[in-house]
């Protein structure tokens, strides 16, 4: 090596102080004379030096033990097998080889070890209902895929040039003024065919029966990105995925503090549902290279460790389904549709959205919740309750009398069992969880059995036809009304179909009121009912409260406690709370369109009628 002139030997004797006391200062290590630790002082994974580059450059001079890179620092560390390698790579590197990642003279010097651990890793734990399939297509579909989007097409739009990457929409625009869709306005351009294949291979290695109608093509260059945000809850269904193609890059995912960096390789499909479509905001940092974690083999252990990959150009296809009605989820804070329903309702938004906000519970919340209000409740009133439930409904009579001779009916929350018998020629049977009621239909001649609907314990294919009349409407969040339907869908075979009621919000249709509604004009509103209609009902072991509704009026909340009242006689009246027991159910009352959304999010389902009946949405839906 040289001999280093004296005004630069000066210079360095003066950066090597400052790395010195910056090495201490970060990691508590010292620099040394000598050592097998080398330290390379002006290059790191922020810098944008790859490990590959460092095991390539110090690998020729002995065996290298260990290479630590740290996310965030302009420096990292080599570990010779022993101390007379490292003197060999100084002599030959230190002040003597050019970076071209820095554009600066590689700058080394001894420590008396190096970390043991490479601190901060990109997070191991994902939000939920995220998914990553590798290689989802291969590098001749990744060329055709590519190939078969016309960026200068004049149907509709061209591709845009935005501020980060350069876009275009097929089946529907996305309006990036207003994020959110026009729905009634769809493009001229459709889904490119070349896409059509991806459907098919979702489903079978997912179980996703998602069929996409809308299409954004995101084409990023190197340092370019898009900001973080959760995708409209109004304009698109649960499932959104996105195809990363031509190169990899890695997407950021936050939420209430949490960070979460997902690595996104190239031709990888990224799914996104529930949680971390609707809670997680997910972005892409403009940048030229991530860092990401490698594993790699070496003497027949896996190791993993940081470097950095540099970006190409990335095209992502994003595929979505436009929503038809409102957004029902139940991650309030990030939807556009409850706070609306929040602003349209009794002018008092602020209290509105916090009720509403106490319904999002947990799964021991809501089925304490439920074991009290409704469970308890159906106990207690049901002797009464069966001698106002005999006559039965048209619709649902003609689905049961429509079926084939011998076919396995099983009536889910059958209470006292009044749509048993209406067909001769089927065999029947129900269930329901409470006793009082399943011992009521059990005394009819009926075969029962007592259990609750999230745990229907029948093997999966038996039965024919399912009914399922005010039974879902009892449980107090999504997830468990999902998990309800997917139950349902479970016990019935292969082209089996069920038929669904829950009460609906809108018990006025035009200017038709519902029976419900219609009875309220044969009385006159009560003491009790004077007093309920401002009533909050606060149950204090759960820590919620929730609006108690003014019986045959229209509901005001999607999540209330309807009164029962008895009395000596087992019926109905009296002043409330003193002379006759009164008990709150819990009910969450569906609005248009959400029971047909619920039942769409089961995969192996299709929807075959929706229809609203005398204060009910109903579906009839069939197993694939």
């Amino acid at each position: 090596m040289l001999a280093m002139p004296e005004k630069q030997k000066r210079k360095w004797e003066k950066k090597q102080k400052r790395i010195s006391h910056m090495l201490f200062r970060d990691l508590g290590i010292k620099t040394c004379e000598s050592s097998r630790f080398l330290m390379i002082c002006n290059a790191g994974l922020v810098s944008g030096l790859q490990r590959e580059e460092v095991v390539e450059l110090f690998s020729p001079f002995g065996g290298i033990e260990n290479v630590v890179m740290l996310p965030g620092k302009s420096y990292c560390f080599v570990a010779y097998s022993d101390e007379k390698c490292s003197e060999k790579a100084y002599t030959s590197l230190h002040g003597q080889v050019n970076l071209q990642v820095c554009d600066a003279t590689l700058f080394l010097a001894y420590c008396e070890r190096v970390p043991t651990d490479e601190p901060e890793r990109i997070s191991s734990t994902w939000p939920n209902g995220l998914i990553l399939i590798n290689g989802f297509v291969t590098e001749e579909e990744e060329n055709t895929l590519l190939n078969c989007i016309n960026w200068e097409s004049n149907n509709d739009q061209q591709g845009r040039n935005l501020k980060h990457r350069r876009v275009k929409h097929y089946g529907y625009e996305f309006r990036y003024d207003n994020n959110n869709v026009d729905k009634d306005t769809p493009l001229t351009e459709d889904i490119p065919e070349q896409c059509a294949f991806l459907t098919q291979r979702l489903l079978n290695k997912t179980g996703f029966n998602f069929k996409p109608n809308q299409l954004t093509v995101n084409e990023y260059q190197p340092g370019q990105g898009i900001p973080s945000h959760v995708d409209t809850h109004s304009a698109f269904e649960d499932i959104i995925v996105s195809l990363s193609l031509g190169s990899s890059a890695v997407m950021e995912f936050r939420c209430n503090g949490e960070h979460v960096c997902i690595s996104l390789p190239r031709r990888s499909l990224l799914v996104m549902t529930g949680e971390s479509r609707y809670r997680w905001a997910h972005g892409i940092t403009p940048r030229k290279m991530d860092i990401v974690s490698v594993k790699e083999e070496r003497n027949g252990k896996v190791e993993e460790y940081l470097s950095v990959r540099h970006r190409g150009t990335r095209t992502s296809f994003t595929f979505r389904r436009i929503l038809r009605g409102e957004c029902f989820c139940d991650f309030h804070q990030q939807c556009d549709s409850f706070k609306l329903r929040g602003m349209n309702t009794s002018g008092n938004t602020s209290k509105q959205i916090s009720k509403e906000r106490d319904s999002c519970l947990n799964d021991e919340v809501a089925s304490r919740l439920e074991a009290r209000h409704v469970r308890d409740v159906y106990e207690e009133i049901a002797s009464h309750f069966s001698e106002t439930r005999h006559k039965a409904w048209p619709n649902i009579s003609k689905f049961v009398e429509d079926l084939a001779a011998g076919s396995i009916l099983l009536d889910i929350g059958c209470g006292n069992g009044k749509y048993f018998g209406c067909n001769k020629g089927i065999f029947e049977v129900g269930c329901d969880q409470s006793v009082s009621l399943s011992t009521v239909a059990k005394d009819r001649g009926f075969q029962i059995f007592t259990c609750n609907c999230l745990h229907l314990p029948l093997k999966p294919g038996t039965a024919d036809a399912c009914i399922c009349i005010a039974v879902i409407h009892h449980l107090s969040t999504k997830e468990r009304r999902l998990q309800a339907v997917i139950k349902i869908v479970e016990v019935l075979r292969s082209g089996g179909q069920a038929l669904i009621y829950v009460w609906a919000k809108e018990q006025e249709r035009g200017k038709v009121k519902s029976t419900y509604l219609f009875q309220m004009g044969k009385k006159s509103a009560s003491v009790s009912d004077s007093c309920m209609a401002s009533m909050e009902h606060q149950i204090a072991e759960l820590n919620i409260s929730l609006p108690v509704h003014v019986n045959r009026t229209d509901f005001k909340h999607g999540d209330l406690l309807v009164p029962w009242k008895l009395n000596s006689k087992g019926d109905s009246g009296g002043d409330f709370g003193r002379v006759n027991p009164t008990y709150f159910r819990y009910y969450h009352v569906f609005e248009e369109g959400e029971l047909d959304s619920l039942c769409s999010q089961v995969k192996g389902v299709n929807v075959k009628k929706s229809y609203y009946d005398q204060g009910n949405w109903c579906v009839l839906i069939e197993k694939e």
